[in-house]
């Protein structure tokens, strides 16, 4: 069922890797997890083979608070396809989260139970998890 605001995922498992499966294994569990280089520290969100910095290839987890600021947004008016029209508008926006350096560790979520109109750059959020299905559960955003 479509809810305004809120974009519905076109999938119910995340097909997940070696590689991110511990981040879906944190949403499963509400929780907000970063893969963080051992070898210079950087976060990396979506998590990676290969650190961008250091090019290190070894990481451990490390749970986030799951607050964080809106870095960047867009206001989604039109539905791109028929099946949308039930949610527009909806926000997409990029969270640079509390407790990382910001450029490595920023997720794209969906800011859900808002009025599209007041979104800004700079407000302040909290991560929320949407359990889609028994695999997948998806990290959205609602105002701090």
């Amino acid at each position: 069922m479509s809810k305004p605001g809120v974009y519905p995922p076109i999938i119910s498992d995340p097909y997940a890797d070696a590689v991110t499966q511990p981040f879906w294994d944190a949403t499963r569990k509400g929780r907000l997890a970063c893969s963080r280089c051992t070898t210079c520290g950087t976060m990396l969100l979506p998590p990676q083979p290969r650190c961008y910095h250091c090019q290190g290839a070894h990481f451990e987890w490390v749970e986030l608070s799951g607050g964080g600021t809106v870095y960047s947004f867009t206001v989604v008016r039109h539905a791109l396809r028929p099946d949308l029209q039930a949610v527009v508008p909806y926000v997409s926006a990029v969270i640079e989260l509390e407790g990382t350096q910001g450029a490595g560790a920023r997720l794209l979520a969906n800011i859900i139970d808002v009025d599209p109109a007041t979104v800004r750059i700079g407000d302040k959020v909290k991560i929320v998890f949407d359990e889609v299905s028994d695999t997948l559960t998806v990290p959205r955003a609602i105002p701090a």
